[in-house]
């Protein structure tokens, strides 16, 4: 008699309950989006005057890309999974001692606009794993090369001695100490030594910072102060040569309670004016080939310098998943979403994008895996080295993932070759970032890097637990959130258009519906199309009782209502299921509409420009350094238009526009004058108002620094005359 040994399941995959009246609501939908542009060609041909054909022409556009874009969003709602991890059964078939090892890459470049600190909590949040020490390696990537950064780390390894040990003694689930000592800590007199230690670290770190400088009396060894002799006068930014420092070492450095800790190494590479350096995916190779060298862990794992690990045993989580053969050989990254600690609670910057980084992920799970969202992601090393049944080979057999580490990371061989494979002009000949490694060719190297390896034929998964693995800091001003989106439109808009593009280099490779969603990313920024149009091509029609919409009485005005109740509702469900709230979810809709007037269209612009060889700004950092005045307006839920940017100047104009369209209309519609034919307008004007309000009340009513600068609002002023001038003369 055979016997079997039944192994227990160390994960689930189960397809969400809501997806069959998906499906069904899909189809009608799609019915309702065919009648409405056989309307259009009605309207079109037998459209009565030049000037109502380009009305209807436009309108017909506009419609055009609302309905390219929702069939795109729609392929996220035909197969979302979700999974579930058995963390209890890991031990059951795993021995630590046969845990994978795990090298973890941060990046930061500014230490103006990225405190130091927040890098820190974060690397001690990640050091502080449940995972065997001499298995976890963390990477410090300062593109900024700034001694700064690397005080602040080296004050950070002293303080880890005596974090790590406390965190695993009192089973903390909050790693990251700035976290911990903001929450509801215990009172006990060994928390209240920590939280001491870490007082006296971050007031030397912010001194530090203040000053710009380390002075001699921060300095307390001779082997401090052979690192920071690297930095001459003449090292800026831009300009500086490589620096790695091997901070900690798992086979050297102990805790207070004796157990070694984990590698901390920092690495600072080689800048010079005359290389291109590639921006983050440059850093991240950088990374890749130094970690190669060093400790060449199967997996790696990407985290923004801000966004700190709030769940230790998430690498078990993923063991969960990697311990799976069928799933290492095919699988090229895990992808947990980002989640954001200090938003206010209506969240009136739409800063969780819960649609990208947690609705459209599920949908993309079902299918072939989510895109790659630039951090909180389990890469297998392997994958960056072409498909999986092609591998690509490096040009030298250190960096191979296949590589067998045989010396110590503070060897002379080892450290010789690290700093060869971060110089600058290494990468020149090679295959770095074209088939190996992170991907080139775009500003949002994360989407295009995941794009690429989904293309190879590799597949991703999504993992959503219930506790957050991680959590960030999202911007807390309008304008910073409009300048990192709008770097977003230039990076996609750089795949989009160029041989890479899903619609033509994506479709052959990752069937329609994949294709769909990556299109979706690729194209984003079109929303500006239907955004701009509705904002005023309705409204200054209405300020000349011109109809551009079918009548009350008329049949296609039922498909009207159905269309814009469909979306909305069916967006909305989505968003509540994703534990959002209704007063959320109305900021979400209001900032879509902001971002389609701003960012949208300057990204786009900028875009162009480049395209046409005319220089732009280049790649710029968000900056995570928070105002008081601006975080007290932010609590109390008020927009800030402090910041005198030209991207404000055409989305006053379209809050004065139907302001004034709807002041005009109103009249008209009570005493009867074709108030059936101008009904959708008025409605659509109103609407705009409602969505208006912070930029109304940021007009008149307010008196803090927030508050629109006159020069915008006189601005948008002339604008609305002259535009209300050029429609009574068209109209």
């Amino acid at each position: 008699m055979c016997t079997t040994t039944h192994i227990p399941p160390l994960h689930t995959a189960q397809l969400l309950s809501v997806v069959p009246f998906n499906r069904i609501f899909a189809l009608v939908y799609m019915c309702a989006v065919v009648a409405l542009f056989y309307h259009h060609l009605q309207t079109i041909l037998y459209s009565a005057t030049l000037v109502s054909f380009f009305i209807n022409l436009i309108l017909f556009i506009s419609d055009l890309v609302l309905a390219f874009m929702w069939s795109t969003a729609q392929a996220a709602r035909l197969y979302p999974i979700q999974r579930k991890e058995f963390l209890e059964n890991l031990d059951k078939v795993i021995k630590r001692s046969d845990y994978p090892a795990l090298d973890v890459f941060i990046c930061t470049a500014d230490p103006t606009k990225e405190p130091p600190m927040s890098v820190v909590n974060t690397a001690l949040s990640v050091m502080a794993y449940d995972y065997p020490t001499e298995k976890l390696s963390v990477y410090v990537s300062d593109d900024g090369g700034s001694e700064l950064t690397l005080f602040a780390f080296m004050e950070a390894a002293k303080f880890a001695a005596h974090w790590l040990p406390f965190c695993r003694e009192n089973n903390i689930v909050q790693r990251s100490p700035e976290a911990y000592f903001e929450s509801n800590c215990s009172s006990s007199s060994q928390t209240f030594k920590i939280k001491t230690m870490y007082e006296i670290m971050k007031m030397k770190v912010k001194q530090v910072v203040e000053r710009g400088k380390i002075s001699d009396d921060h300095i307390t060894s001779d082997e401090e102060r052979k690192a920071f002799n690297q930095w001459t006068h003449k090292c800026t930014s831009q300009n500086h040569p490589t620096v790695i420092q091997i901070l900690l070492a798992n086979n050297k450095n102990m805790d207070v309670s004796r157990n070694f800790m984990p590698n901390l190494i920092y690495v600072s590479r080689e800048k010079s004016k005359t290389s291109h350096h590639r921006f983050k995916a440059g850093a991240l190779n950088v990374l890749l080939r130094v970690s190669a060298v060093m400790t060449n862990a199967p997996i790696i794992l990407t985290v923004d310098c801000d966004m700190y690990s709030n769940d230790p045993q998430t690498p078990l989580r993923v063991l969960c998943y990697y311990w799976d053969p069928e799933i290492r050989s095919k699988y090229s990254y895990i992808q947990f979403p980002q989640h954001f600690q200090g938003i206010n609670k209506s969240d009136i910057y739409a800063c969780q994008l819960k649609r990208m980084y947690q609705i459209q992920p599920m949908g993309l799970d079902g299918l072939g895996g989510p895109d790659n969202a630039g951090t909180n992601c389990f890469f297998s090393r392997r994958a960056f080295f072409g498909g999986p049944s092609s591998f690509v080979s490096p040009e030298i057999p250190e960096l191979s993932p296949l590589h067998v580490i045989d010396k110590s990371i503070q060897s002379p061989e080892v450290l010789a070759l690290a700093y060869r494979v971060a110089g600058c002009n290494y990468e020149n000949k090679t295959s770095w970032g074209y088939k190996i490694g992170f991907r080139y060719g775009s500003l949002v190297e994360d989407y295009f890097t995941g794009y690429q390896l989904h293309c190879e034929g590799w597949m991703s998964m999504f993992c959503n637990p219930d506790r957050p693995s991680f959590l960030g800091h999202a911007p807390i001003s309008l304008v910073d959130m409009l300048n990192q989106q709008k770097r977003w439109v230039v990076g996609v808009y750089e795949v989009a258009f160029s041989k890479f593009s899903p619609m033509t280099y994506g479709i052959k490779r990752l069937g329609l519906l994949m294709t769909l969603l990556y299109s979706q990313y690729a194209f984003w920024p079109i929303w500006s199309i239907p955004i701009t149009t509705y904002a005023f091509l309705p409204q200054l029609a209405l300020i000349n009782q011109v109809c551009v919409f079918p009548k009350v009485s008329e049949p296609w005005f039922l498909l009207y209502i159905f269309l814009f109740l469909g979306a909305y509702w069916q967006d909305f469900f989505d968003f509540v299921s994703a534990n959002g709230t209704f007063p959320m979810w109305w900021n979400d809709q209001r900032i879509w509409t902001i971002r389609g007037l701003t960012c949208f269209c300057f990204g786009s612009l900028e875009f162009l420009l480049k395209s046409l060889g005319i220089s732009t700004h280049g790649f710029s950092l968000t900056n995570k350094f928070v105002d008081d005045e601006q975080s007290k307006r932010y609590d109390q839920e008020i927009f800030d238009f402090g910041v005198p940017s030209p991207m404000f100047v055409p989305l006053t104009t379209a809050a004065l526009i139907n302001l004034v369209s709807f002041t005009l209309g109103l009249p008209q519609v009570f005493k009867g004058n074709n108030w059936e034919g101008l009904l959708i307008q008025m409605f659509i004007a109103g609407f705009g108002i409602v969505n208006c309000w912070p930029i109304y009340e940021a007009m008149v009513l307010r008196k803090d620094n927030g508050k629109l600068p006159a020069k915008i609002t006189l601005t948008a002023a002339f604008l609305t005359w002259a535009l209300y001038m050029v429609a009574s003369f068209i109209f």
